[in-house]
């Protein structure tokens, strides 16, 4: 059975978690992931980091594809378009304390016919200290 990516739902649990702590809620996103729309000149290593805080952002929407929201950079109004896949981590900017996802990763892993999954793509857990 195919399954959807966990990563939407895990990003939206995590920013409620963060501002729900009174925290700030920080994007890490990959900017080479093809449908990214956002200001090319806070781009740094092919990355860029948001502040999705409600304080920051206005019109914040967390779907299943894409987190959208309009953001002030520079004091000019911008519209930022961000795939859910193109999303590296979500974590509070007080503490660290969030989730960081694979650059490369995939929910949902094919199975060798016999319903587990493959050796290849067998799941791996990583600490992180």
């Amino acid at each position: 059975m195919t399954m959807t990516s966990s990563r939407p739902y895990l990003v939206r649990a995590l920013f409620d978690w963060i501002v729900e702590n009174n925290l700030s809620p920080y994007l890490l996103v990959n900017t080479r992931v093809p449908g990214v729309q956002v200001p090319a000149e806070h781009i740094v290593n092919d990355k860029i980091i948001f502040n999705i805080s409600p304080q920051a952002v206005k019109d914040l929407q967390m779907g299943n594809d894409v987190v959208a929201f309009s953001g002030r950079f520079g004091g000019k109004p911008r519209a930022v378009n961000v795939p859910i896949r193109s999303i590296l981590a979500i974590y509070a900017k007080e503490n660290g304390r969030g989730m960081v996802f694979n650059d490369d990763e995939e929910d949902h892993s094919p199975t060798d016919g016999a319903g587990g999954a493959s050796a290849q793509n067998k799941a791996k857990l990583k600490v992180v200290k």
